[in-house]
């Protein structure tokens, strides 16, 4: 994939325990030539977690992408008119993101940089991860699945015994699922295995 010239919108939302597997997909689209463009929930921004504490994993966003994180609404909404971005990466994207961007409500930087880059008909890429996947939450994905210009990365379920509500992306095919929203397509398939039990 050559990513020579193209701007990434990598959005993060606080499914904490997924920030180790998606901070390398960023650095992905980085060493491919993208231009990557960091935002973040507040609950990235404020919340330290038995996974690491904010203030490193936004430094950590920060030396990779080689920008200032995006935290603020009213720093996502010139997203829109300056249609900078060619692709928006939600990833980690939780329930509350999911059943937030459903519902047309914006409360977020992320959320403000989707309504941003949906009104430029552009494409938005959703890694879900949340444990109510297949229970309240089914409906929201059922609706953004549908919805133009709203791809997702492949998932399945990450416990089917423990958690069988909860969903999880294959978060390394995120540079994959981004490259072919580009083209108008979604990648496949997209519901897949996630892990064997």
């Amino acid at each position: 994939m050559n990513w020579q010239g193209k701007t990434v919108g990598y959005a993060v939302t606080g499914s904490h325990c997924t920030f180790a597997e998606v901070m390398p997909q960023i650095q992905r689209f980085v060493d491919a030539g993208a231009d990557v463009v960091p935002i973040i929930s507040q609950s990235v921004m404020m919340t330290d977690t038995r996974f690491g504490k904010s203030e490193g994993w936004r430094k950590q966003l920060q030396d990779i992408t080689g920008r200032d994180i995006i935290s603020t609404i009213v720093d996502a909404e010139p997203l829109g008119p300056s249609k900078l971005l060619d692709v928006l990466a939600i990833a980690p994207c939780t329930g509350n993101t999911t059943s937030k961007l459903a519902n047309a409500m914006t409360d977020s930087p992320v959320l403000m940089a989707a309504k941003a880059q949906l009104r430029n008909g552009r494409p938005v890429v959703i890694a879900v991860s949340t444990n109510d996947g297949l229970g309240f939450n089914l409906a929201n994905i059922a609706k953004l699945i549908v919805a133009k210009n709203i791809y997702f990365v492949p998932f399945g379920q990450d416990s089917p015994t423990g958690k069988p509500n909860s969903l999880v992306a294959k978060m390394e095919l995120i540079p994959e699922t981004c490259y072919a929203a580009l083209s108008g397509e979604q990648l496949q398939p997209l519901i897949i295995e996630k892990f064997r039990q």
